[in-house]
C-alpha cells in the first residue's frame, strides 16, 4: 500500500499531520474521519531503489550531499548559539538550490507560526524522510538538536560512500551493455538491409537464424517509429508491476537468488539496516519504533516484511535476536549473533554502528571485485552475439557457393 502524508483537522479545530499507509486518498479520509479528523490535504510519499537504499537520496531536487551539509552547518550554528529560525534563514541564504532554499524558508514560517521543527519538516517529505523527521523529533524533545544533527550528518555521509560505491561499480557493466545495443540497432538499421536483396536473389532456403535477423531488420526499417512507444511501454509497464506486491517479491526473490547480485543485496541491505537502526537509537528512538520506522524505508519485500514482523514480535515480548533468527536466510549469522550480544551487555546501538562499518566494507570489497566478475559475463555475451551475426550472414553465403561447385 502506497504512504501519504496528510494534513488534517479535528471538529475542534487542532491541526494534526503525519504519514499514514492507506489503499488511496479515499482511504486515508475514512481512516482520520474515525479518529476525528478531517483530510484537508494529502500526498503519495514516492520511494525509489533496486537494491534497498534511498532514504536520503536526491529526491524532489535536492541531493544528499546539500542535506548532510545543511545538518553539518544547521548544527554549527545552534552550537554557536543562534535561534532556529535566525540559523534556518542564513541556511537558506547560502544554499545555491532553489527547491532547497524555498523549503528552508517555508519551515522557518512554520516555526515562527508555532510549528516544532520535527513538525514543519514532515510537511516536505520528497526532501526530509521519515527517519529524519524521527530524529529530529528525538532531539526537539530531549534538549540535544545538535547531538541528533551531526548524527544525521554522519548517516547521511555514510549513505553516500555507500551508494557511490554501488553506482560507481555498475558504471563499466552497464556502458558496455549500452554501446552493445547501440551497436546491434546500428547493424540491424544500416548492416543487415544491404544483405535482404543479396539473399533475395540467390532464391535458397534460409536457415532460421538468418531468416529471424531478416524479420527484425525489416521490423526497425519499417517501424522504426514504434521503437521508443514499445521501450516507454516496457518502461512504465516495469514500474506499475514493480508497484504491485506480486512484483515487489518477484524482484525482491530476484535479487537475492541471482549469483553475486544476491550476497551484495544482503550486505547492502544489511549495512543500511544497521547504520538506520544505531542512529535511530542512538538517538532515543525506541527500539520497536525504530524498526517500524527502518522497515519503511526499505524497499527489498523480504528486507522490509522481517522488519515488520520482527517489531510485532517485540511487542509480544519476544527477544530481538530470537525474532531475527527467523530471518536466517536473508540477515546473517553474524549479524544476528552480533544483535544477541548487544541485546545482553546494553550496547546495541555501539554493536550496530561497528556491524554497519563491517557490511560497508564488505559493499566495498564486493563492488571493487563487481567489474572484474561480471566482465567475463559481458565477453561471452558478446561473442555470442557476434556469432550469432555472423553464422545468420555466413551460413546463406556458404550455402550458396556450395549449390554453385557443385
Amino acid at each position: 500500500m502506497p504512504t501519504y502524508t496528510y494534513k488534517a483537522k479535528s471538529f475542534g479545530g487542532e491541526i494534526k499531520s503525519g504519514r499514514l499507509e492507506a489503499k488511496d486518498e479515499k482511504d486515508l479520509a475514512n481512516i482520520l474521519r474515525q479518529e476525528g479528523y478531517i483530510l484537508t490535504c494529502s500526498q503519495p510519499l514516492k520511494r525509489k531503489g533496486i537494491f534497498g537504499f534511498d532514504i536520503f537520496s536526491k529526491i524532489g531536487g535536492v541531493s544528499l550531499v546539500e542535506k548532510m551539509i545543511f545538518c553539518r552547518h544547521l548544527a554549527v550554528l545552534i552550537k554557536a548559539g543562534l535561534f532556529l529560525t535566525r540559523a534556518l534563514e542564513i541556511l537558506a541564504k547560502q544554499s545555491k538550490n532553489r527547491t532547497f532554499k524555498k523549503i528552508i524558508l517555508e519551515i522557518k514560517e512554520d516555526i515562527v507560526r508555532g510549528e516544532p521543527f520535527s513538525k514543519s519538516m514532515e510537511n516536505h517529505p520528497s526532501v526530509f524522510s521519515e527517519i529524519f523527521c524521527s530524529m529530529i523529533k528525538v532531539g526537539e524533545e530531549g534538549g540535544d538538536l545538535e547531538g541528533v544533527l551531526k548524527l544525521l550528518a554522519n548517516q547521511l555521509e555514510k549513505e553516500h560512500e555507500l551508494s557511490s560505491r554501488v553506482k560507481g561499480a555498475m558504471i563499466y557493466p552497464t556502458t558496455i551493455l549500452l554501446v552493445m545495443i547501440g551497436v546491434g540497432i546500428l547493424l540491424m538499421v544500416m548492416v543487415i538491409p544491404r544483405f535482404i536483396s543479396i539473399f533475395g536473389e540467390m532464391e535458397i532456403t534460409l536457415p532460421l537464424t538468418t531468416s529471424l535477423l531478416i524479420a527484425t531488420a525489416k521490423f526497425f526499417h519499417n517501424f522504426w517509429y514504434l521503437i521508443p512507444i514499445i521501450i516507454l511501454g516496457i518502461v512504465i509497464g516495469g514500474k506499475l508491476f514493480l508497484q504491485t506486491k506480486f512484483g515487489k517479491k518477484l524482484f525482491a526473490k530476484f535479487l537475492l537468488s541471482f549469483p553475486v547480485i544476491g550476497t551484495l543485496t544482503k550486505q547492502i541491505n544489511i549495512a543500511r539496516v544497521s547504520r538506520t537502526l544505531s542512529s535511530l537509537i542512538e538517538s532515543g528512538v525506541p527500539i520497536i519504533q525504530a524498526l517500524e520506522v527502518t522497515s519503511r524505508t526499505l524497499e527489498n519485500y523480504y528486507f522490509k516484511e522481517a522488519l515488520i514482523n520482527v517489531a510485532e514480535n517485540l511487542q509480544k515480548g519476544e527477544g530481538l535476536s530470537e525474532s531475527l533468527q527467523k530471518y536466517e536466510k536473508i540477515y546473517s549469522v553474524l549479524f544476528i549473533q552480533m544483535i544477541a550480544v548487544g541485546g545482553e551487555t546494553g550496547t546495541l546501538s555501539e554493536i550496530l554502528k561497528q556491524l554497519a562499518g563491517f557490511f560497508e566494507e564488505e559493499v566495498s570489497n564486493a563492488t571493487r571485485n563487481l567489474s572484474t566478475i561480471i566482465e567475463p559475463i559481458l565477453l561471452i555475451f558478446m561473442g555470442i552475439a557476434v556469432a550469432f551475426f555472423a553464422l545468420s550472414i555466413l551460413q546463406p553465403i556458404y550455402s550458396s557457393m556450395t549449390e554453385f561447385a557443385k
